[in-house]
């Protein structure tokens, strides 16, 4: 090798390097944009998570860690199988974007020039929508039980002199250090228009049901279903048919209620409303708690007013030690009907579950299957285009139950585990929004490729 070759060699790989520098993602320019649009709102000082990425010398000790948790999937959190569906509010990152993140920590996680740093973006402190239009709270400073999980019903007017039509309604905890969820009902005086809302008041429950303190659960002699689609199912409560939901929840990891355009629910004159609030086991000095709803109003009677259908299987029993136990609950449709959205519910042993929908042809589509169920994030997963579910078709929902000792959030492997309030017992729950299709189809909305099956 000569000498003139060696040193073309030389200034060739300086030439590369250079390139390679330049050109390698940087936290400012390249980085910081993709966390801006999906990690920050809770990655920022004073919000759930527990480290902020909105500046580099706060982001630069985990870019690692960042990495591989966003390459595999663990966060944003997310737990839609993509196989099955379509979400409109689905966060994961782009292959783009992961690429931009992999390639940046490979590159050394360089800051770049800050001058390219974005702004960050605005945050909403207090109610998340904005000012509501009218606010409705529990009524009274609640003392929260101490070191033990409660659930506390509050039954409140409205106020109401006439009828209000909302389009969003967000629930804000009055101490988010105590309450774990909520469920803000509407209760109806005349039983005949609807099921009532409080489970406890429910056609027939109550004598499957034992309450001890501020909790509820069913009875250990009650009956055993855990196939609620098979054939010979018994005709018990809320194995048929399906309970009408709420106005709105908070969830961990829940977004507030915004209704999709064109939809709204009514708040009659004279309503009042129920707050069902799980307060979680609590330590320490004494808490309280105001939990409040705002209601944002629509401009007038919308073209479709918006559903939502609670599916549960109060009669369910998890043996103890196994380590994937079925539950199903089954729905079929008596008209045609809308599918917006689902958010399944179920406690520490929840492992997965699936939504399975059979057509009146005989034809199956999974519309939404959660492999890795997660307690502690709560999601709801808003179909991009709503999904017709023809009249006679049947929603299958099928869940499963890790009650094992590998299940490391599992209280006690040795109990057998039936429905109950506690975190520590169990539920199958799935709340879904859905539009009359009849009255979609009037209104000229959604009239999707997937819509119009």
């Amino acid at each position: 090798m000569t000498a003139r070759s060696t040193a073309l060699r030389l200034i060739l790989g300086s030439a590369l390097a250079a390139v390679a520098a330049f050109s390698a993602p940087t936290f400012s320019k390249d980085v910081a944009p993709v966390f801006n649009r999906h990690c920050v709102e809770c990655h920022r000082p004073g919000s759930v998570a527990p480290m902020s990425l909105l500046d580099y010398k706060s982001a630069r000790p985990w870019a690692k860690a960042i990495r591989d948790a966003v390459i595999s999937r663990k966060m944003p959190p997310w737990f839609a199988d993509p196989a099955h569906g379509s979400f409109s509010n689905d966060p994961r990152l782009s292959k783009t974007e992961l690429d931009t993140v992999r390639a940046w920590v490979e590159a050394g996680a360089k800051e770049g020039d800050p001058r390219d740093l974005p702004p960050a973006p605005k945050f909403v402190e207090g109610w998340q929508l904005g000012k509501p239009d009218i606010v409705v709270d529990i009524g009274v400073d609640h003392n929260v039980t101490l070191g033990e999980d409660a659930y506390e019903h509050f039954t409140v007017p409205t106020n109401f002199t006439e009828g209000r039509w909302i389009r969003a309604a967000e629930i804000k905890p009055g101490n988010r250090a105590v309450v774990h969820h909520v469920h803000v009902l509407l209760v109806h005086e005349d039983p005949a228009r609807m099921q009532a809302a409080s489970t406890l008041n429910a056609p027939g429950l109550p004598k499957f049901l034992v309450s001890e303190g501020k909790l509820t659960r069913i009875r250990a002699d009650a009956p055993v279903v855990n196939d609620a689609c098979a054939v010979n199912a018994p005709d018990l409560p809320f194995l048929r048919g399906f309970q009408e939901g709420g106005l709105a929840a908070f969830l961990p990891g829940r977004p507030p209620d915004v209704f999709p355009d064109g939809t709204a629910k009514w708040i009659p004159p004279g309503a009042k409303l129920e707050f069902v609030v799980h307060y979680a086991r609590v330590a320490g000095k004494p808490q309280t708690d105001r939990t409040s709803v705002g209601f944002f109003l629509a401009p007038g009677p919308p073209e479709v007013v918006l559903g939502r259908m609670d599916l549960r299987n109060f009669f369910m029993q998890i043996p103890a030690g196994a380590a994937s136990h079925e539950v199903k609950r089954c729905y079929t449709f008596e008209k045609d009907t809308f599918l917006l959205s689902f958010t399944p519910h179920m406690h520490y042993r929840g492992k997965d579950i699936t939504y399975e929908l059979i057509r009146a042809d005989g034809k199956r589509e999974v519309l939404l299957s959660v492999p890795r169920y997660d307690f502690n994030w709560q999601l709801v997963y808003r179909n991009r285009d709503p999904v017709l579910a023809e009249k006679g078709s049947t929603l299958i929902v099928t869940a499963h139950y890790d009650n094992s000792p590998n299940n490391r959030a599992n209280p006690d492997p040795s109990a057998a585990v039936r429905w109950g309030d506690k975190s520590e017992e169990e539920m199958m729950t799935s709340w879904i929004e859905y539009l009359d299709a009849a009255k979609v189809r009037q209104s000229g909305r959604f009239q999707t490729s997937r819509a119009s099956k």
